[in-house]
């Protein structure tokens, strides 16, 4: 099950020690209105001292659940030691989640107190889940957002005193609940313990290693309501030392990033299908790969390419999330940098990352010390050790489901493990199906062939009980920008055709698509297509869109546009 975690490892541990032995280290660096303000760890640990001795002055029983509802700010950082450091249990939601999701989830988890602070969507509070509960407003919180009689953080940090004492928890206590995307149905609310946070972050240390800087830093704009931001960032910068920056939002990104300097970065596919795809909008694919392969040229060359795309100082490019293609990993690396997989779930944390000197290119890596892992008789990569969580909040009949008799999570993915242990995933084992003549198609491994074409932004492979496999597509922005009117799409459609066979000429038979349906209007998190992560959801565009496929298939034609979804 791993070596044994001393209590000094511990998260709580770990932050009184970074207090004591860090304190002038530049810690959090948050951008706000152009004004950027940064936090050393004695800084942050002083607000964080005064906002728990005012959630403990609140009275509420040990042990209840503060949601933490905002886009990754220094406050969501500082809010989250607030509430262990008081007693509580911290449960992140989603910026994104729209009003009926927030409202079960809020129902669920049955909160004391809610942080707030910037929000894609305002709170329902006339509903009686959200009208009666204290809140605390981050000092970035709009206005608009800011329910009325809210507790400000700013005045809170003004005049209330410091806890003096450094309370710790025990190693087995709940420490936060963090819910699933949704990608496969309703969210589900995974309890994990502070021994399992702290494990997140010692299992990447090997991966992470030692900076010749002596500290690093990494830029944090996927929500850190997931669990890959929440281990990556904020347990990671608990074993560092790593200075957190922030970013105010898309439009300031690249900005943002450039400002950081950022040594470590992680991300998921789609931004680096689209960086990718920007660098080709500016050099044609074929013109670069020309210059790069020329010595000179092609060190001034890379070295541009990473400066406009901040990615200059980094000395690790991480992805995970999704599964990536193996030619858009080789395309970064051939750019110069650090590029590898890792690999975790929200009900594991990070259990695979690859060790030095031994990444292999689609592989995700070795397995931690303290996630046993196993290939089922019948492909599932399963999972035991210390990292995986208690079970899903108030769902015993699911937990009991998740795990076989033995212990093992049943991860759902597909997996393989080579002569040194390092794992490589094949795909979902719900999403494989089998045609009308009986053969078995993995849609993920089709699907990652499609989605390093600059044409497509979001790609899904269909085909249960048809003839063969579709795939349906939303067209990059670019295209979509540049897209002609319907009876003007020759030459669109010419590109279209072409990349569907190269991608067919690389598949069995039984596997090649036998056509493409192309929705003009994106997949959004606001249409419930995207999950807050980014990631497709493939069953609700199978409940949309399969009373169509019979049609679409008998149609016999090899493009198919769909105006609205």
């Amino acid at each position: 099950m791993g070596p044994a975690l001393p209590d000094h490892d511990l998260p709580l541990q770990r932050i009184y020690a970074s207090e004591r032995d860090a304190s002038s280290q530049p810690f959090l660096t948050q951008p706000t209105e152009g004004q950027v303000q940064t936090w050393t760890w004695s800084s942050a640990m002083q607000e964080v001292r005064r906002i728990a001795s005012w959630l403990q002055e609140q009275g509420w029983p040990p042990g209840s659940h503060i949601v933490i509802l905002s886009k990754n700010c220094a406050w969501w950082i500082m809010a989250d030691f607030a509430i262990w450091m008081a007693g509580y249990v911290s449960v992140p939601f989603f910026p994104s989640a729209r009003e009926l999701s927030l409202s079960s989830l809020f129902r669920h988890c049955e909160p004391v107190a809610c942080f707030v602070g910037q929000l894609e969507h305002a709170l329902p509070l006339t509903e009686d889940v959200f009208a009666q509960l204290p809140y605390i407003a981050f000092p970035n919180c709009e206005p608009r957002h800011t329910p009325p009689g809210s507790a400000l953080w700013s005045a809170i940090v003004a005049t209330q005193a410091p806890i003096a004492s450094n309370p710790v928890r025990e190693p087995g206590d709940v420490a936060t609940i963090i819910y699933t995307s949704g990608t496969t149905g309703l969210p589900k609310g995974a309890m994990h313990t502070f021994r399992s946070l702290s494990l997140m972050g010692k299992s990447m240390e090997p991966a992470f290693g030692q900076s010749p800087e002596g500290i690093d830093r990494i830029l944090s704009y996927l929500p850190l309501a997931h669990v890959a931001e929440r281990a990556i960032v904020e347990m990671n910068s608990l074993f560092g030392p790593i200075h957190i920056f922030f970013t105010e939002g898309q439009p300031t990104f690249i900005t943002d990033l450039q400002r950081s300097r950022s040594t470590l970065f992680f991300s998921i596919p789609r931004l680096y299908i689209r960086f990718r795809q920007g660098v080709f909008e500016k050099i044609h694919e074929k013109r670069l790969n020309i210059l790069l392969a020329i010595p000179l040229v092609g060190h001034l060359i890379r070295k541009k390419i990473l400066r406009n795309l901040g990615m200059d100082h980094m000395r690790l490019v991480t992805s995970g999330g999704a599964a990536i293609p193996v030619e858009l990993i080789e395309w970064y690396i051939n750019l110069g940098l650090n590029f590898v997989e890792g690999y975790g779930m929200t009900e594991t944390g990070i259990t695979h990352v690859p060790l030095p000197g031994k990444a292999r290119v689609g592989y995700v890596g070795n397995a931690s010390p303290w996630a046993i892992t196993r290939i089922s008789p019948e492909g599932e990569v399963q999972i035991r050790g210390a990292m995986n969580m208690l079970g899903y909040y108030r769902n015993p009949e699911l937990t009991k489901e998740a795990f076989t008799d033995d212990g093992y999570f049943r991860t759902g993915d597909r997996g393989e493990i080579d002569e040194l242990g390092r794992l490589r995933l094949i795909g979902r084992l719900k999403e494989e199906f089998k045609t009308a003549k009986g053969k078995y198609v993995v849609p993920g491994q089709i699907e990652k062939l499609l989605s390093v074409s600059f044409l497509f932004e979001s790609v899904v492979v269909f085909g249960s009980g048809m003839t063969g496999p579709f795939v349906m597509a939303v067209l990059s922005p670019p295209i979509r920008k540049e897209l002609p009117p319907p009876g003007q799409r020759a030459d669109i459609e010419a590109k279209l055709l072409a990349e569907l066979d190269s991608v067919n000429a690389q598949l069995e038979h039984h596997e090649q698509l036998r056509f493409i349906v192309i929705s003009e209007q994106p997949w959004t998190i606001d249409n419930d297509l995207l999950t807050p992560t980014l990631k497709v959801r493939r069953s609700a565009l199978e409940k949309c869109f399969a009373p169509r496929f019979a049609a679409w298939e008998a149609s016999q034609s090899r493009i198919i546009w769909m105006e609205t979804l």
